[in-house]
């Protein structure tokens, strides 16, 4: 099995693998993960997921190339569907998930590693860890949605240098960039993602999904879709337990002597 699942309480970390090939992203590794996370979706008792690789050396070095080696040679049309979409919809499934994905990278994370980075919600890394986009020396660009999101992060030139170059990038850059959210000494960072995932489920799983899905359909469109987007995504919660519960909350605490302040909770 390339992926395991280990779980603690409401939280499930899923480590890829394959920690002799740099936990490579070979087709039965990616088709695993994304059965993992469909399993994840359907079960309501698990709230967050922390997706890391096996060992010290790598979170993923990037797609497999025998795998993607024996796409190419039977022309465009298979490699599109046997690597580029099976990435694709690895990708935009971490990226749409309805609960939290934080990604801890222990080391490399390169190629379709650094893809999911990108695509994940939440990311924590390790000292030493790095970041590449080496599909250039490949001869192709990244075909994962690493062209389009790292840009979207980033910004354009700094997405296009790592692009254009293939060049590593230490971990304490990509957070001062914004690819990842904090970095932490290599034996905390699983502590650290697990503090970040149980930071974000001790709020309700209706307002936290919400989140997600305004922000992750929100962010790349004008500004009054975007508003639309919120909009919609706040009048789904008014009629949830999440709601009566957090106001009910608010209200008891002001009664008693609590704070009054609406920002408070906003």
């Amino acid at each position: 099995m390339t992926i395991r699942s280990e779980r603690d309480r409401h939280v499930v970390t899923l480590t890829i693998d394959r920690e002799k090939k740099l936990n490579a992203l070979d087709y039965p590794t990616i088709d695993a993960l994304l059965a993992e996370l469909d399993r994840i979706d359907a079960d309501d008792t698990v709230r967050a997921v922390i997706l890391t690789g096996a060992g010290g050396r790598a979170f993923s070095a990037g797609a497999d190339i025998p795998s993607l080696a024996a796409s190419i040679a039977g022309g465009p049309e298979r490699a599109l569907r046997e690597f580029v979409r099976r990435g694709h919809t690895l990708t935009r499934r971490i990226e749409e998930f309805p609960k939290p994905v934080i990604v801890a990278v222990n080391g490399l994370a390169f190629g379709g590693g650094c893809e999911i980075t990108e695509a994940a919600p939440l990311a924590v890394a390790a000292e030493h860890a790095t970041f590449a986009k080496p599909e250039i020396s490949l001869g192709f660009p990244p075909p994962f949605g690493g062209s389009q999101r790292l840009p979207r992060h980033v910004g354009r030139k700094r997405g296009l240098e790592m692009i254009l170059t293939g060049d590593p990038v230490p971990a304490a850059r990509a957070a001062e960039i914004g690819l990842v959210n904090s970095v932490v000494p290599a034996d905390e960072l699983l502590d650290t993602a697990r503090d970040l995932a149980e930071r974000i489920i001790r709020h309700a799983p209706t307002a936290v999904a919400a989140c997600l899905r305004a922000v992750t359909r929100g962010i790349n469109l004008p500004i009054d879709e975007g508003l639309a987007v919120e909009a919609a995504a706040f009048a789904a919660t008014v009629p949830t337990d999440g709601v009566r519960d957090g106001i009910r909350r608010f209200l008891d605490r002001s009664s008693s002597g609590g704070s009054s302040s609406s920002g408070a909770e906003s």
